[in-house]
């Protein structure tokens, strides 16, 4: 893995989430505790923030919602034992096996590629 992190295009809290959705903040926060979705501390406060990049937006194809592919994704790294944060920055680090950031990877439909990598995470 490269060390070039590449900062998230925008950010959104949860009721900004909720309202693109089209749910109640319970259900964001149940897509978080489900690895459907990935929030971090971010601003000032260190609010729960999910990064745009995670989100597929009412205009896209499969939107509005999660990116589809995050969920297993998360799911192998927290089997490497990353908690929220270390994932968050793993999907946003150069990989130099792909060539992009794996969250750029996935958002392009590489995800078998991303989920190869991640697997060998745990040894």
């Amino acid at each position: 893995m490269s060390s070039a992190y590449e900062e998230p295009s925008g950010w959104y809290s949860v009721p900004e989430v909720a309202e693109m959705f089209g749910l109640r903040q319970r259900e964001v926060r149940s897509l978080l505790r489900e690895k459907r979705l990935l929030a971090v501390p971010h601003g000032p406060n260190g609010a729960a923030s999910v990064a745009a990049e995670l989100v597929v937006g009412p205009g896209e194809p499969d939107g509005p919602g999660p990116l589809p592919a995050l969920r297993g994704t998360l799911i192998l790294l927290g089997d490497a034992r990353y908690d929220d944060h270390e994932a968050f920055k793993w999907l946003f680090t150069v990989d130099d096996e792909l060539g992009s950031t794996p969250i750029r990877a996935l958002r392009e439909g590489r995800t078998h590629a991303v989920r190869r990598i991640a697997q060998t995470l745990a040894f």
